[in-house]
């Protein structure tokens, strides 16, 4: 399994849950705990709660890869660990507070889906 093909994979489960504002970011240069950042919002705690299931599910049951989860939907702010893939989903009011892409503006922007 290639790490931009589970990526890719987590980005198609977020689209169809209608994840908003997708980013796919190429850390490989400048980070060792992981190839690639997927990052997206949702409007709700449950829709993040939504996104993350998507996600974990497709995971498993086309790569056979367990997940981590940290954070609860009411944090606005959930992290699943994929292994080289880390998946961060946020409210927006987090998103815009952390400002994660801001945080690894030398990483590869490889997709931007509004």
């Amino acid at each position: 399994m290639e790490a931009l093909d589970l990526a890719r994979s987590l980005i198609e489960a977020i689209e169809d849950r209608k994840g908003e504002n997708i980013v796919l970011l190429d850390i490989r240069e400048i980070a060792i705990f992981a190839d690639y950042f997927v990052i997206c919002s949702g409007s709700s705690n449950r829709m993040l709660q939504a996104l993350v299931d998507a996600a974990r599910e497709k995971a498993s049951d086309t790569y056979a890869v367990r997940t981590l989860i940290e954070g609860k939907p009411q944090e606005g702010w959930l992290l699943a660990d994929f292994g080289d893939v880390v998946l961060h989903v946020f409210s927006e009011d987090q998103r815009a507070y952390y400002k994660l892409e801001e945080l690894w503006t030398e990483g590869k922007v490889l997709l931007h889906l509004q």
